[in-house]
């Protein structure tokens, strides 16, 4: 299995999951690693995501690295964290962020310069990124995420890829631009851009295809919340049927017992490749 840092070398696909069971669903489909979802673990506790720009995140550092560590222990492959701001302004506080997720046994994380409210200064962004990458050790890729283009009024696409620059030279492995959701713009932020590029597929109506982002050089693709989503308009059309029509045809599509009883008992191991 190849580590985590090596995936970066070429292209790859990393779906995200919520708890340990969709983590165990997606590795056994062969994704190479996962990711976590702020948006699906938010969800599944029945609170709010941190949805821009309506305000900061309502699951709490320990609630989210409660989650994480569940999704770690039960996955053999690497597993890269999604880490919001690093949950809080300074510098130092984004280091023992990081520090906690090595111990929970990610791979990788991502850290935004974006606080709920308005972006980092772009000084005190980068002065985080070196923060991070001081407390991530060699091994841990590191993920540095801006936020602009997701604002009702982004800052240029220059800008944006300006600071994703800095935030590489600050010692980022990889770079994220969520909110460019068109193939030549995300083909410019490839050619612009001096690292590996993650894209997110899923976002809104996106007619963004795997095979489309990978042919303009996109290294990484994640699917943020999007599979946590349909999961959940599932349940609720499913709650519908019943309600509505007191029939389940719903449960036609259901994985069954005998399945997903083998699959969760698949022995695992405790240790993961960084």
């Amino acid at each position: 299995m190849s580590s985590f840092r090596e995936l970066h070398d070429g292209r790859f696909v990393m779906p995200n999951a919520w708890d340990a069971g969709s983590a165990v669903i997606l590795a056994a489909a062969g994704f190479p690693a996962i990711a976590t979802t702020s948006a699906g673990i938010a969800f599944s506790l029945a609170k709010g995501d941190h949805t821009l720009p309506d305000g900061a995140p309502a699951v709490s550092r320990e609630q989210m690295f409660d989650r994480v560590r569940e999704i770690t222990a039960a996955v053999d492959v690497p597993v890269n964290g999604d880490l919001e701001d690093g949950y809080g302004a300074a510098p130092e506080r984004v280091a023992e962020t990081i520090k906690l997720a090595r111990e929970a046994g990610l791979a990788g994380g991502n850290i935004e310069d974006y606080d709920g409210r308005e972006l980092y200064d772009v000084q005190l962004a980068v002065d985080r990124i070196t923060a991070a990458r001081e407390a991530a050790g060699p091994d841990f890729v590191l993920t540095a995420r801006t936020d602009g283009q997701l604002l009702r009024t982004p800052p240029t696409l220059a800008e944006s890829i300006d600071r994703a620059n800095r935030f590489h030279a600050a010692g980022a492995d990889c770079v994220y631009v969520p909110g460019v959701n068109d193939l030549e713009t995300i083909g410019t932020l490839v050619r612009e851009l001096d690292a590996p590029l993650n894209v997110v597929l899923g976002l809104g109506r996106s007619t963004l295809t795997v095979a489309g982002l990978q042919s303009v050089g996109v290294t990484r693709i994640s699917l943020g919340g999007s599979i946590a989503r349909s999961a959940l308009a599932f349940i609720r059309r499913s709650a519908e049927e019943l309600a509505t029509h007191g029939t389940i045809t719903f449960a036609a599509d259901q994985i069954p017992q005998a399945d997903l009883n083998q699959l969760f008992a698949r022995p695992r191991t405790t240790t993961h490749q960084p």
